[in-house]
């Protein structure tokens, strides 16, 4: 067993305390917080601040330099804004989220759950990507799916919160009980974007960029019969909180063609990229995998 109060990971614990501590601050400070915790992000993250640059640059290639690396800056200022969300999600009050929140398009999610066979509840990797989770719980009883992470505390801290704020997490690479919890007429809320590899995975355009792609989708949707709702997230101007959108659900899902289901999922994806483009998560290696014969498009570092 690890333990998770050894000095290596002070540093951790330390952090997580300022992340409580700015919880407890108004929103419009956090948010403030936030954009300046981003700014020092992109002046002294080098790794991440090149493959967000990259990213830009194979997705956005008819902007100019200039305006990519405008993007890059407010990109980084939606991250810092997302490590406060973060602590919003894990330590802020109900009460409070609900008055932060516009949700629209539940009727979608009604009608998909009229089925009888669950919901799929599709999201992608944006910076609002947590608190949006938890605002769709204040309102939807979820299942997320997670991938636990690395660092012991940082992940004690996460399945509290999942357990406090949720039906009960599943773990990833789980897929009987994903199943299971299907079948029983659940949601189950799931982010597919990223690339995990070869395996399970098809090549299918993102953006314009060949991208290895989950078809976790259409297999889970096979197995359970559950319906495919696409959510998102955004936050609304002036610091007025966010907008959490259900659309309606994908007709004709799984079609029987797994590359061309990844396909329509990703082209729901580019929607939302090219509505709030500074919010992706650019700093993930989305591109890492490529097809046979082609050249890695990332630095070594």
């Amino acid at each position: 067993m690890i333990d998770a109060i050894s000095p290596r990971h002070w540093l951790t614990r330390a952090s997580i305390g300022l992340l409580w501590l700015a919880a407890c601050l108004p929103y419009r400070v956090q948010m403030a917080l936030g954009r300046r915790l981003g700014r020092l992000m992109l002046r002294f993250g080098r790794r991440r601040r090149e493959i967000a640059r990259t990213n830009l640059k194979l997705c956005f290639p008819a902007m100019d330099d200039n305006e990519r690396e405008a993007l890059l800056a407010r990109h980084f200022e939606s991250l810092g804004m997302g490590f406060m969300e973060t602590a919003l999600s894990w330590w802020g009050s109900d009460a409070k989220l609900h008055a932060m929140t516009r949700l629209e398009g539940m009727q979608h999610l009604d009608e998909a759950l009229a089925h009888g066979h669950g919901v799929l509840l599709v999201a992608a990797h944006f910076t609002t990507l947590e608190i949006g989770a938890r605002l769709l719980a204040l309102t939807v009883p979820l299942h997320p799916m997670y991938r636990p992470h690395n660092n012991p505390v940082f992940e004690r801290l996460q399945a509290a919160s999942r357990s406090r704020h949720s039906e009960g997490a599943i773990a990833r690479n789980d897929i009987r009980a994903t199943v299971r919890t299907l079948r029983r007429n659940a949601c189950v809320w799931y982010a597919p974007d990223q690339d995990f590899g070869r395996r399970q995975s098809v090549f299918v355009p993102f953006l314009g960029v060949p991208a290895s792609t989950l078809t976790a989708t259409s297999r889970l949707a096979r197995m359970s019969g559950a319906r495919v709702v696409p959510m998102t997230q955004q936050r609304l101007p002036g610091g007025a909180g966010y907008r959490v959108v259900l659309e309606p659900s994908l007709t004709r899902f799984p079609s029987g063609d797994d590359s061309e289901d990844a396909r329509r999922i990703n082209a729901v994806f580019e929607k939302w990229v090219r509505e709030n483009p500074a919010d992706y998560l650019w700093v993930h290696r989305r591109f890492k995998t490529r097809p046979e014969g082609e050249p890695p498009l990332y630095a070594r570092s």
